[in-house]
């Protein structure tokens, strides 16, 4: 019995973390109180018990099925005004919830609206940290553990998800998190052929081949226009598409008037474009910011690295050779947090109406960051030390002051005359080999062993801490020790998810598009980077659902039709590939590339290969997406079918049923009369003849009436014919053509 107590959720559709301030118990009192009761006027039960010694948990689920399916019933009136779903709802709302069952992920976003939306759209207008609801820590539902432990099993022992585990992941956890699962798995799956195709050109074709580079730039382009697809199909399949369209409006917008829609009469809040878009030229300076900043730290810790790995002779090389590595890792996270804070306050600054709209801008924002804080020290490398490592070198001297309290001479720390100089060739390979399959490590510990040791080390501290308490005496007994005997297995789950950090996608979607942009900029350099990215991608499936189901809360699900702004960054990461990697061929196919002397480099050459490779690039994806959009799909034709059925019951419902239904002669068919009889069968006489022209002789007539009033119907055109027909000499004609 105690094991279906711990796997039972008891019924809570969601729980709200309540901290009463530490300097005002009243005034903790009175918005727990306006809590309460906005919850329950929202239609929702509620459940109190202590979390620790200045917090509550708030129990939640649904008080009336009734008032729920009425909710859900709106959602969807208003999903099918905006064409996100094409077939209208049932208008009785007792059937709303068993004609069309929702999800579990569709359920606890009905819920989380119910708790969060602003009044005025059906909800309680609670916002988590923000406002006067500054004491609600965090709203989030419980974890499925079943469901968990069955997906950790499943997936360990698949290669592949299949389109059910997918939609499984979609049902439970919501559409982004299903977007991103599906990102994965396509992404690993077309993993498979550069993989084959990279390790056989690293073992025959070597390093900088221009076919794996040829090949490579296809497979870039084949794949984002097929996810892009992709994208289209799930969009379809889940019923999501064009979802953006009614994203909840953002608490913090500030309309700059309101005005009165045009074609519905209503108030909506309004601010103007134009005013946005001077808010975001803002972007410019932030981006020159990043470069200034983050690129100065970057280009002198390669310095640093250099001389100290390429000049410097002394004591302590091996050990000095580490310092601009710790400079970075020091100073790069420190500057990127400031500059995403300035992001953050620039975004909203911007003032977008939606979220789904705000986190696109945020995203945008980001990228630039990454990209130089992932990038820059490759290309410094590929760019810079390579090609003209003999007219740098000699200015190298600068950084002497790093280590000159380590060296026992001047001649330690001389640098070399640019003849006499020779570059490292193995280190742009052994870079990339780190990015490759080191930094892929490093990054799966750093995001998935790493939290759950200091999640188990917390927790053994605390107990033991407490043990060594009640052994001293007059300890406090903890607030577990007074849960009810039923409920304390579910509570201290409850304690334990609550402690849990949320769980990010959009930091998961940004870790693949990175490697995805290492691959295209730069794995000509080592062909066997898609092996080490197909490996590592099974794995990192593998962890983030470790890190989804027990290493984070249970995130709300969330709607959405696309990865948005990520899928431009890697459009963009391929245009650029199309570049770098047809520099790097030049450059480098036939060796190691230019020995650091810039004069090895034809400029005109090096322009003319990056030209001809950036415009092939471009036909060939607009071919490549010509082509993806004439294939057809199931999800394709369900979106035709039922668009068609959408028109079709409306007409019924107008009473046009007849204008559609299948007929089996044409309408208004002069081949038979009212009655179904043969029209026109009388014969051809004399007396109908005279008749005719009697008739045509009381009527004004043109030339058009007298050639049209030869023969009067379809039965005499027909006879005459025939005549004609039987006057003609076929037999004759076909002598004569034989002559």
């Amino acid at each position: 019995m105690a094991h279906k107590v711990q796997e039972t959720n008891m019924d809570v559709d969601y729980v709200v973390v309540f901290r009463v301030p530490d300097d005002n118990k009243e005034a903790g009192a009175r918005q727990f109180q306006k809590l309460i009761r906005a919850l329950a006027e929202t239609g929702l039960a509620t459940e109190v018990r202590r979390n620790d010694e200045t917090s509550l948990f708030i129990f939640v689920k649904v008080a009336d099925e009734k008032t729920f399916a009425e909710v859900v019933y709106r959602s969807r009136i208003k999903d099918w005004l905006h064409g996100i779903r094409q077939i209208q709802p049932t208008q009785d709302t007792a059937q709303t919830l068993t004609s069309e069952p929702l999800s579990e992920a569709e359920r606890y976003r009905m819920i989380h609206h119910m708790i969060c939306c602003p009044r005025e759209e059906g909800g309680a207008g609670i916002t988590p940290k923000h406002g006067e609801w500054k004491g609600v820590e965090a709203v989030f539902p419980l974890h499925d553990h079943a469901k968990n432990k069955k997906w950790l099993t499943e997936f360990s022992q698949k290669t592949f998800l299949t389109p059910e585990d997918l939609d499984e992941v979609r049902n439970t956890m919501g559409e982004k998190v299903g977007y991103y699962y599906a990102f994965l798995q396509t992404y690993f799956t077309f993993l498979i052929f550069p993989a084959a195709f990279g390790l056989s050109a690293w073992l025959l074709l070597g390093n900088y081949s221009a076919i794996y580079a040829i090949v490579t730039g296809l497979w870039c382009v084949v794949f984002v226009e097929y996810w892009k697809r992709q994208e289209q199909e799930l969009a379809i399949r889940w019923g999501v598409k064009n979802v953006g369209k009614i994203e909840d409006k953002r608490r913090e917008f500030v309309p700059d008037k309101i005005i009165t829609d045009s074609i519905t009469g209503e108030q909506i809040p309004y601010f103007p474009s134009k005013k946005r878009l001077q808010r975001q030229l803002l972007q410019i300076p932030l981006a020159i910011l990043c470069i200034i900043a983050l690129g100065a730290v970057i280009c002198t810790c390669f310095a640093i690295e250099i001389f100290i790995s390429e000049v410097y002779d002394g004591p302590l090389k091996s050990v000095l050779v580490f310092l601009p590595t710790i400079i970075l890792t020091l100073a790069v996270p420190t500057i990127t947090n400031y500059l995403t804070q300035f992001a953050e306050r620039l975004t909203f600054f911007e003032n977008y109406e939606t979220q789904d709209a705000h986190d696109k801008a945020m995203v945008s924002k980001v990228f630039v960051i990454n990209f130089i804080t992932s990038y820059l020290g490759i290309i410094l490398t590929s760019f810079v030390y390579v090609p003209f490592a003999s007219l740098l070198v000699p200015y190298l001297d600068v950084f002497s002051l790093t280590v000159r309290p380590f060296a026992e001479h001047e001649k330690q720390l001389q640098t070399p005359s640019p003849a006499a100089f020779t570059i490292n060739p193995n280190r742009l390979k052994n870079q990339m080999i780190y990015f490759a399959v080191t930094a892929q490590l490093v990054n799966f510990a750093m995001e998935t062993i790493l939290p759950l040791v200091t999640q188990k080390g917390t927790k053994k501290y605390k107990e033991m801490q407490s043990a060594r308490a009640e052994k001293a005496g007059g300890a406090t007994p903890s607030i577990s020790a007074n849960d009810p005997p039923e409920e304390k297995e579910f509570l201290s789950r409850v304690r334990e998810e609550a402690a849990l950090p949320e769980y990010d996608v959009t930091s998961d979607l940004r870790e693949m598009v990175i490697q995805f942009g290492y691959l295209a900029l730069f794995s000509v350099i080592w062909p066997a980077t898609p092996v080490s990215y197909f490996i590592n991608n099974w794995i990192e499936l593998r962890g983030d659902t470790f890190k989804l189901t027990v290493e984070s809360r249970r995130p709300n699900p969330a709607r959405a039709d696309t990865l948005g702004p990520w899928l431009d960054s890697m459009e963009f990461l391929a245009w650029l590939g199309s570049i770098t990697t047809a520099a790097l061929v030049y450059m480098f196919s036939g060796g190691n590339g230019p020995d650091g002397k810039p004069h090895a480099i034809c400029l005109w050459a090096l322009l003319l290969s990056v030209f001809l490779s950036e415009h092939v690039f471009l036909v060939v994806r607009m071919a490549v997406r010509y082509a993806i959009s004439k294939f057809d799909s199931a999800a394709m034709r369900k979106e035709r079918s039922e668009r068609f059925m959408v028109r079709k019951k409306f007409l019924e419902e107008a009473g046009l049923a007849d204008a559609i239904k299948p007929v089996a002669s044409p309408p208004n068919s002069p081949l038979k009369t009212a009655s179904g009889e043969q029209a026109f069968t009388s014969m051809i006489s004399r007396a109908s003849l005279e008749e005719d022209a009697r008739a045509d002789s009381l009527t004004t007539s043109t030339p058009a009436d007298h050639f049209w009033h030869h023969q009067r119907s379809w039965a005499e055109s027909e006879r005459v014919g025939i005549g004609m027909i039987d006057l003609m000499d076929l037999k004759g004609r076909g002598e004569k053509k034989a002559q």
